[in-house]
C-alpha cells in the first residue's frame, strides 16, 4: 500500500507531499492543474519508461520518494532478498533525475537499477487507463489473468512439471541419438583398436617391468664373467672352503689352547654365515643372467609394441588396460544402442503424452472458466449503461510450452451484431474505461496487496453511469487502496480520502501543488466540479447531496 509520496522539482512541482491512505482516494482538480504529472512522478520512481523531460526548469535535478507498507508474505519481499536489498515492513523508493537526464535509484538507501524498480512495481502499483499498456490491455497477460480467475495453480503446476519432465526425455533422446551417430561414425575405429588392444592385453606396470627385464638382459653378456669369478672366488673353491679350513683347524686347536681361540671362532662364524648369503645372492644373479637368447628379443618385440600402441592411441602405457575398458564400453554402447534408443523413445513420448494430457485438463478448465468469466463481466456492464455490448474471452491454440497449449485473449464488441476485436482497439474511451472497469471487478480476488491506480476511467460517462462506475472503485478499494484521478462529482463523492490538485503562479512560474480536502472544501470542490467556474447555491446542494448519498 502506497503510504507517502514526495515529489521535488519535477516539471511544475516544486515540492509537494501527499499522505495517501487505505480505501478510495480521489484526485480531482481543473484540467492542466497537474494530475497527469503526479501519475508520471509516480512511474518515474517505480522504474516506468515514461517522459524524458521530467526536471522542473531552472532545478538541477527532481526527485521523487515513495514509501509503501510491505506486510509479511508481499511478493516484494522475495524480490528484495534475490537483489541483495534492505528488506522490512517499510519500503522506500527514491529515484533523481538531473538536467542532463542521468537517473539514479535507491531502495531503502541502497542503490539499485532501473530494472529492480520495474519488479518491484509489478507487485505494487496497478494503472487503468485508456493509456494503460501495462494491466488488463495487455495480451500478454490475459492468459495469466484468466488462470487467477479460474483458480487453475495446481493444474497449471502440474502441466509445468510434465513439460519438464517432457523437455527432459526429449533432450536425453536427442543426447543418446547424438552420441550413437557419433559412435558410428567410428564404429570401424573402435572395433579395430579393440581387436587390437585384446589381442595385446596390455597389463599395469608391464612396461617398466619388461624395461628393467630388457636392460638387464642387455648388459648381462659384459657382466657374467665377472659374476662368475666373483662366484668361485667366494664359493667352496675359494673363500668358503678357505674359511671352513680354518675353523676346523681353529675348532680342534681350541682343546689345547682353551679362551685365546673362543672369541676368534664366534667371529670366524659370522663371516661365514655372511659369506653364504653372498654366495647365495651371486648365485641368484647368475640365475638371472642366463635367459634364452630368443627371450630378449620377444621382450623388445612386447615392450615396442605396448609403447607404439600407447602413442597411437595417446595415452601412457600403464592407461592402456583403461584405455581399453573405455573402448569396449563404447563398442557395448553402440552394440546396444539401437535398443537404448528405441527404450528412450518411448519414454520421451510417454512424457509427452503426459504432457499432453495435462495440457488438455488445463485448456478445458480454462474453457469453462472463461465462459463464466464472460458471464461476470457482461453482468456487471450493464449497471455501466453498457448493457448491449458484448465480452468474451477467446481462447485459441497455441504453441505448446510450460503454461499449456491456449493463448488468451480478450475480446469486445460495443453492440450486438458488430465485428469484436482486441480489448485495446475496439472500445472508445469512455466504453474502454468501463471495460477495464468491469473486468477489473471480476479478476480483482484478494488485491489487498497491491494499490490501483484509475487515471480518468470515467472519462465520457456522467450521471446514473459515474456513479455506477464510482460504487464500483468504492467496493473495489474496501480492504484495499485505489487512487482515482476523476472529473466526475458522483465519483469523487464516493472517495473516502479527498485532494484537490490546483496551479498557482508565483512570479512568472506556474506551479503545482495538492490539497487535502475538509468536509466544507469537498463540498466547494464537487460543487465545482457540477457547475463549472462559478459555484452556484445549488451546485452545493447538489454536492451536498452527491456527498448525503455516500452516507
Amino acid at each position: 500500500m502506497l503510504r507517502a509520496l514526495e515529489i521535488r522539482d519535477m516539471l511544475i512541482i516544486d515540492r509537494l507531499e501527499l499522505d495517501l491512505q487505505p480505501g478510495l482516494n480521489v484526485l480531482t482538480g481543473e484540467t492542466g492543474a497537474g494530475k497527469s504529472i503526479l501519475l508520471d512522478s509516480l512511474g518515474f520512481v517505480l522504474g516506468w519508461r515514461g517522459r524524458a523531460e521530467l526536471v522542473r526548469a531552472g532545478a538541477e535535478r527532481g526527485e521523487v520518494v515513495a514509501e509503501f507498507d510491505l506486510p509479511s508474505g508481499h511478493p516484494a519481499h522475495v524480490i528484495l532478498e534475490e537483489a541483495g536489498l534492505p528488506g522490512g515492513d517499510t519500503l522506500m523508493l527514491r529515484r533523481v533525475n538531473t538536467q542532463d537526464g542521468r537517473k539514479t535509484a535507491w531502495v531503502n538507501d541502497r542503490r539499485c537499477s532501473g530494472e529492480v524498480l520495474r519488479q518491484l512495481s509489478d507487485h505494487l502499483v496497478e494503472l487503468h487507463g485508456q493509456h494503460d499498456d501495462r494491466g488488463l490491455l495487455d495480451p500478454k497477460g490475459h492468459r495469466a489473468l484468466l488462470d487467477q480467475f479460474a483458480d487453475v495453480g495446481d493444474l497449471k503446476a502440474d502441466v509445468r512439471a510434465k513439460w519438464q519432465a517432457a523437455q527432459k526425455a526429449q533432450k536425453t533422446l536427442v543426447q543418446a541419438q547424438t552420441a550413437l551417430a557419433e559412435m558410428k561414425s567410428e564404429e570401424e575405429f573402435l572395433r579395430h583398436a579393440v581387436a587390437e588392444l585384446d589381442q595385446l592385453d596390455p597389463q599395469p606396470g608391464e612396461d617398466a617391468d619388461l624395461d628393467a627385464r630388457r636392460r638387464l638382459m642387455q648388459v648381462a653378456e659384459r657382466v657374467r664373467e665377472d659374476v662368475t669369478k666373483a662366484f668361485h672366488a667366494l664359493g667352496s673353491d675359494g673363500a668358503e672352503g678357505a674359511m671352513g679350513d680354518a675353523s676346523r683347524w681353529l675348532e680342534g686347536a681350541v682343546a689345547e689352547v682353551g679362551e685365546p681361540l673362543e672369541e676368534p671362532l664366534a667371529a670366524l662364524a659370522r663371516a661365514m654365515g655372511e659369506l653364504g648369503e653372498a654366495v647365495n645372492g651371486v648365485e641368484r644373479c647368475l640365475d638371472q643372467l642366463s635367459f634364452d637368447p630368443h627371450e630378449l628379443e620377444q621382450i623388445e618385440e612386447r615392450l615396442f609394441a605396448i609403447r607404439a600402441l600407447a602413442r597411437k592411441h595417446g595415452v601412457t602405457a600403464d592407461e592402456l588396460g583403461a584405455f581399453a575398458n573405455d573402448m569396449r564400453a563404447k563398442m557395448e554402447a553402440l552394440d546396444a544402442g539401437e535398443g537404448n534408443i528405441a527404450a528412450l523413445e518411448a519414454a520421451a513420448k510417454a512424457a509427452r503424452d503426459a504432457f499432453d494430457k495435462a495440457a488438455e485438463k488445463l485448456s478445458v478448465a480454462r474453457k469453462t472458466a472463461a465462459k463464466s468469466l464472460d458471464a461476470a463481466v457482461m453482468a456487471e456492464l450493464a449497471p455501466l449503461k453498457m448493457e448491449r455490448a458484448v465480452f468474451t474471452t477467446e481462447i485459441s491454440a497455441d504453441t505448446a510450452g510450460p503454461e499449456g497449449i491456449d493463448a488468451v485473449s480478450f475480446q469486445v464488441a460495443t453492440n450486438p451484431g458488430a465485428p469484436s476485436g482486441p480489448l485495446a482497439k475496439i472500445a472508445s474511451g469512455g466504453e474502454l474505461s468501463r471495460f477495464l472497469l468491469a473486468l477489473k471487478v471480476c479478476l480483482s480476488g484478494d488485491d489487498s496487496q497491491i494499490t490501483m491506480i484509475f487515471d480518468e476511467i470515467d472519462r465520457g460517462v456522467g450521471g446514473a453511469t459515474a456513479d455506477a462506475v464510482g460504487r464500483r472503485l468504492s467496493s473495489l478499494a474496501k480492504g484495499g487502496q485505489i487512487l482515482v484521478v476523476t472529473h466526475s462529482p458522483q465519483v469523487a463523492a464516493l472517495g473516502a480520502h479527498h485532494w484537490r490538485v490546483e496551479k498557482r503562479v508565483e512570479g512568472d512560474v506556474t506551479l503545482s501543488t495538492v490539497v487535502p480536502l475538509g468536509e466544507q472544501e469537498r463540498v466547494d470542490e464537487i460543487a465545482r466540479m457540477v457547475s463549472g467556474d462559478v459555484v452556484t447555491d445549488p451546485a452545493r446542494e447538489a454536492a451536498k447531496a452527491l456527498l448525503a448519498g455516500v452516507a
